[in-house]
């Protein structure tokens, strides 16, 4: 079968990983350095050890007809697994007990396009109808594979609330142990979700920046052998899921490109991988080549990567969070510098609002589509309203706005200015007095 590799500027040697037996995840084939291009071995690594550059998967994909790809993609699974042949999972993945996720709605937001005034057409990829009602879902579906393949018995990871769910839920339905860290503070709704599986969960005091550090210090240690850091030491696997909205974009746009796509940074990697599949799409001959414009989307609390952009810097300075965003709320985020790189390669921009505007386009989107976005969603469609009345994003050409989470887990948010129209007595003339029959 013709082969392509994916990866650009390979180095020429292939060092083994440092733990790891020769493994098999379908058509990923080493591991490389995003700074130096140098290659590893698959195993459960994540920093380059010449450079501690970061690293993600190199491929080589199949070639040959797009056209039969394509239906070979169409006849498979309504989840992530129909992508298979894309991904860095053995080919009997589906076969595998895991949650299935992916293949979500992408809702063609009429309403929504005319309070905005879009008229290119707009979209919502509403990912709250994963397993565990986030995005996170498709990202530890590509890790339990990896934790399979490389025989770690425990699953792990830093999280801001709905990758600890995810990990928890991933973790009961594929048969691992679970221990989860998250900062001591995060919202209710997303403790219990977390909790519920029967995994361990540990707050950690401080923010996720903390909560991360220690997870590091945790794979050094004895303590953590055996362990599978989904976000960590499988980051590269992990990172790969995402890769996956890319992919169903296309797809349920008739397999064509969007113009511009508003994407939530939290540690950036969903933005990175979105336009590494993108690309994948591209060069697989999957989709007409054409230019597409990508947008970053931050709470003003938590800002650093559009900081950076409208400064012009290409370094990414931490910031401390103070946001209701908190699914967002990573003040030092690890994928940072690339993001400004796609932004700006692309001629998107990175932007911000603020903790009302989020709020605002809660309800917006939840008034004009019927959708309830978590946080991390008002931040996506604060953005996008904020983009047009700025003049960075066209209306006149076709948008994807990306909802990554369920408004269920962050009730709290909207809460304090959301209840009863009217509390009256149960008589008709009451119902009248209150000004509701019309």
């Amino acid at each position: 079968m013709a082969v392509q590799s994916v990866e650009a500027s390979p180095a020429e040697t292939t060092h083994p990983a440092a733990s790891a037996a020769p493994v098999s995840l379908g058509p990923a084939v080493a591991l490389s350095c995003r700074e130096c291009g140098e290659r590893f071995a698959l195993g459960p690594i994540f920093a380059c050890e010449l450079c501690f550059g970061p690293l993600e998967v190199a491929y080589e994909l199949p070639t040959g007809d797009p056209e039969a790809l394509r239906q070979q993609i169409e006849a498979g699974p309504n989840n992530i697994w129909r992508y298979a042949p894309l991904l860095p999972v053995p080919a009997d993945v589906a076969d595998q007990p895991n949650l299935n996720p992916g293949f979500t709605k992408l809702v063609k937001a009429d309403n929504l396009a005319r309070e905005l005034g879009v008229t290119g057409g707009l979209f919502i990829k509403d990912d709250s109808g994963n397993p565990t009602h986030s995005f996170k879902d498709r990202v530890v579906a590509i890790a339990v594979e990896a934790a399979r393949a490389f025989g770690f018995t425990t699953l792990s990871c830093s999280s801001t609330g709905n990758l600890a769910g995810a990990v928890g839920a991933a973790a009961a339905r594929s048969g691992f142990r679970s221990c989860v860290f998250i900062p001591h503070d995060l919202e209710q709704g997303k403790v219990v979700m977390a909790a519920v599986y029967g995994g361990e969960l540990v707050g950690i005091e401080g923010n996720y920046d903390d909560v991360n550090r220690f997870c590091s210090e945790l794979i050094g240690d004895p303590l953590g052998e055996g362990w599978g850091f989904v976000n960590v030491n499988l980051r590269p696997y992990y990172g790969e899921g995402s890769k996956t909205l890319a992919y169903e974009i296309c797809e349920q746009l008739g397999w064509r490109l969007p113009d511009q796509i508003v994407i939530p940074i939290a540690s950036g990697s969903q933005l990175t991988k979105i336009d590494k599949g993108l690309q994948e799409l591209i060069k697989l001959g999957l989709v007409e080549d054409k230019p597409y414009k990508i947008f970053g989307a931050q709470a003003e609390g938590c800002s650093p990567v559009s900081t950076a952009f409208k400064a012009g810097h290409d370094v990414v300075r931490p910031q401390k969070p103070n946001t209701i965003a908190k699914s967002l709320a990573i003040g030092n985020p690890a994928d940072g510098p690339y993001v400004l790189d796609i932004a700006r390669r692309t001629g998107g921009a990175v932007e911000d609002v603020n903790d009302e505007q989020v709020v605002d386009a809660i309800k917006l989107l939840a008034q004009t589509e019927g959708i309830f976005a978590e946080t991390a969603g008002g931040v996506t469609v604060g953005v996008t309203k904020k983009l047009i009345e700025s003049g960075a994003l066209d209306p006149s050409l076709s948008t994807v706005v990306l909802n990554t989470g369920d408004g269920l887990k962050t009730l709290d948010a909207v809460a304090p200015t959301t209840g009863p129209t009217a509390t009256i007595r149960p008589s008709l003339d009451a119902f009248r007095d209150a000004g509701l029959a019309r």
